[in-house]
């Protein structure tokens, strides 16, 4: 399992970390001089976008301006890149500990309780960061969107010139960024079973219910049955618990 945890992580943070992209526009000026036919934007990780900048023309003789992006989702991809890497560095130290310690790991309840904790707080983690950057991920396509940006340079608000978009962004590493997201907050909620069951609530659990289950079982237990027996002459007697009220308590066979 921990080998399967550093491997979902690695993709992870790398898919969403490791990203850049670029996007291509162009604007056609009535005085051709002035136009730029591509004009490449590029924006990477942690999607600061209202740091990220171009050159665009006026379409006023040589003059040109810069425009800047729109957005900040930096917080949200920092968060999911952060929580997978402590993710990855725990799941190693982990792996470390069942190897070469597990005989001390298990001599006292304090380690499956550590384990159990933290397990439960990354699965909450990554079940909240893959949400945050899901939602994130989808303002970015919006904000990068071709179609979009050209709304930011001035010439293409003048009805004389024409913008158009040559490419938009590749989202495919991101995209994956967010299923492998919710793939490690699938597979750290199913390490919590196996790790609850190494910690003293278990045990306990179990023995308690053993416990139980032994004093369920004597009740059922066969009693001692007391039957009749015959004396020396021959004679049956009857369990006195069977006897008459008013009558005999035993009968006596007689030649």
């Amino acid at each position: 399992m921990d080998t399967a945890n550093q491997l979902f992580a690695i993709f992870a943070f790398a898919t969403c970390g490791g990203y850049s992209g670029q996007l291509r526009v162009s604007v056609d000026c009535m005085e051709k001089a002035s136009s730029n036919l591509s004009i490449a934007i590029d924006f990477a990780y942690p999607f600061r976008l209202y740091q990220m900048s171009f050159e665009a023309p006026m379409c006023e003789a040589t003059r040109r301006e810069r425009v800047y992006l729109v957005g900040d989702y930096s917080s949200s991809a920092e968060f999911f890149v952060t929580i997978a890497v402590f993710a990855f560095l725990y799941s190693l130290v982990a792996a470390v500990v069942y190897i070469f310690f597990q005989n001390k790991y298990r001599e006292n309840s304090r380690g499956p309780f550590i384990d159990f904790v933290v397990t439960v707080v990354f699965s909450f983690m990554w079940l909240v960061s893959s949400s945050a950057w899901a939602k994130a991920l989808s303002d970015v396509k919006v904000a990068t969107d071709p179609d979009e940006v050209q709304l930011l340079i001035s010439a293409c608000k003048v009805q004389t010139n024409k913008c158009g978009s040559l490419h938009g962004p590749r989202w495919s590493g991101l995209n994956t960024s967010v299923v492998f997201g919710f793939l490690n907050f699938v597979l750290w909620a199913g390490n919590i079973w196996f790790v609850f069951k190494e910690t003293s609530w278990h045990k306990g659990a179990s023995r308690l219910a053993g416990g139980a289950a032994e004093k369920q079982g004597g009740t059922f237990s066969q009693q001692p049955y007391n039957q009749g027996s015959f004396d020396t002459q021959g004679n049956f007697s009857q369990p006195s618990e069977y006897s008459q009220v008013g009558g005999p308590t035993s009968y006596s066979n007689q030649m």
